[in-house]
This record gives C-alpha cells, structure tokens and sequence, in this order.
C-alpha cells in the first residue's frame, strides 16, 4: 500500500518536573533532507537521534523539534549572597556619600550585582536517563509520523488506480476504434492503388512492399500489448509493502512512453482523442506520484 511523503507526528510527556515534546514534519523530497532542532542536554545524541528517524522515516524534507522545558515550580530557586550583597551596598552607600548622590536605589543596584543572586535549582537528570525518557517518545512519535503517512497513502492509492483504471478503460476504446481504424486505411489504399496502378511504369512488387512497410509503421497491436501489461504492473507496485514512489515513476515513463507511440502510429482522429485523455490521467499520476514515499 502507498504511503504519502508529507507527514506529520508528536509525542509529549508532561512530567511533575518537565514537559518533554517530539515533533516530526515532512514535506516531499527525492531523497532524505533531514533537520534537527535538540534542547542542549541531547546534542551528543543529534547523530543518534538522526539514524534513528532516517531508518524509519526513508525519504523526505524532514524536520524534528524535541522540546524539553522545566515547570514553573522547578524553574530557578534563587538565593541571595548575603554578605556579598551587604559589600556591595556598603560599598555603593559610601560611593553615594562621596559624591552627595541619594541612595534610594542603592539597594536594588546591590541586588543585581554580580554573584548576589544565585541559582539553587538541581541540574538536570543526567544524560542517560533523559536520553531513555526520550526514546520511547521519539519512537511513539515516529510510529504517529508513519500512520498519517498511510493513512494518507490509502486515499492516494485509491485515487492513482482510479487514473489507471481510466487508461485501461480508454485503451479498450482504442482497442474497439482500432479494426475500424485499420478498414478504413485499407479502404483508402486500394483507393489509391487503383490510381496508380494504372500509371505507366508500375511497379507491383515495389509498390507492395511499400505497403507493408506502411502498414507496419502503423500498426499498434505491440504498443496495446506492452501498454497493458504496464498498467498491470503499476497496479502490482502499488499495493507492495515497501516504499515504490520512485519504481513506480520510472513505469508511469513506461506508459507514458507507449501512449506516444500509439498517438503517433493511430493516424485515426478517434483514436487521438483517447490518446490525449490518456495522457491527462497520466499527468494526474504523475503529479500524484511526486506525493509517494
């Protein structure tokens, strides 16, 4: 079954102590075009983290945002240097009297000078055990990512074997112009024959072998054959279970290939206005294809 390049899953963890959140977007990309934003405490885990996603995630312009943010209450505790700040306002009031200057502000001054007020929060859980926290949600993450890309898939492939089954369907009106096609061309050369072989210096068995030659050229019973054949195929790849955007691009040129061949042999206005509504639907696939992983 396919699935759709563009993606998109999360994760969260809200813990008493921290929040913890994984992101993961896709857009379309020929190959795996991966960016990766980490809180600072997982940066030795960035090449880790990037195998991980490009295993499980094969093809896309994929990005993925962990988040890791404290909670209020654990946020910074601070405390006050007493003696420190005491120094520094000593210092500060004495400054002031010097200079005849109020000393109003003084005490806050003090406050925010270097060291008075220090940080007492813990320091983060250690790598390693944050790290195993994160794996379980960067895997659900992942898991999330992968079913909205086959749940997208599903509608795609229900659209793309509708624009082949709509070939199969003009290809069997060909198949019904074509005898009519090929009366018709028959009719007109005896037509002709009848002109020329009244002409002085005939030759009759250049002039059949030159037929042949025409006839060939405008037969299309291979194209039909290899052309079906093509659209069994397609609709064979489709439903494989691993990743076939880029296999089944390379059989869309196929048939792509054999819809001109046809066009260009039929020499039969009928049979060129199947031809063009072919090559509509295979646009359609085309475009479709570009959204496959």
């Amino acid at each position: 079954m396919l699935q759709s390049m563009t993606g998109f899953g999360n994760a969260r963890l809200d813990a008493d102590q921290y929040t913890l959140s994984v992101e993961i977007k896709s857009l379309n990309s020929k190959g795996m075009d991966l960016s990766v934003r980490l809180p600072r405490f997982l940066a030795e885990r960035e090449y880790e983290i990037r195998n991980l996603v490009s295993k499980s995630l094969i093809r896309g312009k994929v990005s993925i945002c962990i988040d890791y943010t404290r909670n209020k209450a654990q946020k910074a505790k601070n405390t006050i240097n007493k003696e420190l700040l005491k120094t520094y306002y000593t210092e500060l009031s004495d400054a002031a009297d010097a200079v005849g200057a109020s000393k109003g502000e003084l005490f806050r001054l003090a406050l925010h000078m270097p060291e008075v007020l220090q940080q007492d929060q813990a320091e983060d859980e250690s790598v390693e055990a944050t790290w195993e926290t994160v794996q379980p949600l960067l895997a659900e993450a992942m898991a999330n990512f992968n079913t909205f890309r086959a749940d997208e898939g599903k509608a795609l492939t229900t659209e793309i074997v509708s624009y082949i089954d709509r070939i199969r369907i003009l290809l069997a009106e060909i198949e019904k112009q074509d005898p009519i096609r090929v009366e018709h061309i028959r009719n007109r050369i005896k037509g002709h024959l009848t002109e020329i072989s009244s002409a002085d210096h005939f030759d009759q068995n250049r002039f059949e072998q030159e037929m042949i030659y025409f006839m060939e050229k405008l037969d299309i019973a291979e194209e039909k054959v290899r052309l079906i054949n093509h659209l069994h195929y397609f609709t064979e790849t489709v439903y494989l279970p691993e990743p076939t955007g880029k296999k089944l691009g390379f059989i869309a040129q196929e048939i792509g290939r054999e819809i001109n061949t046809i066009g260009s042999k039929a020499n039969d206005a009928t049979i060129q206005h199947h031809v063009v509504e072919m090559k509509e639907e295979l646009e359609k696939i085309k475009e479709q294809i570009n959204n496959i992983l």
